[in-house]
């Protein structure tokens, strides 16, 4: 009786949760321009530096929701030339984006920003 009744939940919960993953994952509004910019960002290595949805290296800063922070003008900035945004500070890596990869960089950057993610990353507490 008892293991049946964790299985029943366990199960209930299950299924929950698997119902819930198209709109926290955002996937309805994943388009061409964000798969494209998805393989620029895995292609050119930018989880080396970077990290995006928690994962990746912990050099620069986190990209998760840099759409909403800093907007898709910064960030394209940003991508064609970081040391004149930063200077004398660490380098980014200047690449030789097309303005159609900087668009399709800043749509994947924006689709990653409207995934719900249970309120992460989380805000600093600037009190302490």
């Amino acid at each position: 009786m008892g293991t049946g009744l964790c299985f029943g939940a366990f199960f209930l919960l299950t299924l929950d949760t698997i119902r819930q993953v198209p709109d926290q994952t955002n996937a309805q509004n994943l388009g061409e321009s964000e798969i494209r910019g998805k393989h620029l960002f895995e292609t050119n290595n930018c989880m080396g530096c970077h990290t995006i949805l928690g994962e990746g290296a912990y050099y620069a800063p986190e990209l998760t929701k840099s759409y909403v922070t800093k907007g898709p003008e910064f960030i394209k900035m940003m991508l064609t030339d970081p040391e004149k945004l930063y200077p004398g500070r660490r380098k980014m890596v200047k690449y030789d984006f097309t303005e159609s990869e900087k668009a399709d960089l800043v749509a994947f950057l924006k689709w990653v920003s409207e995934m719900d993610l249970n309120g992460f990353p989380p805000k600093p507490d600037l009190n302490q």
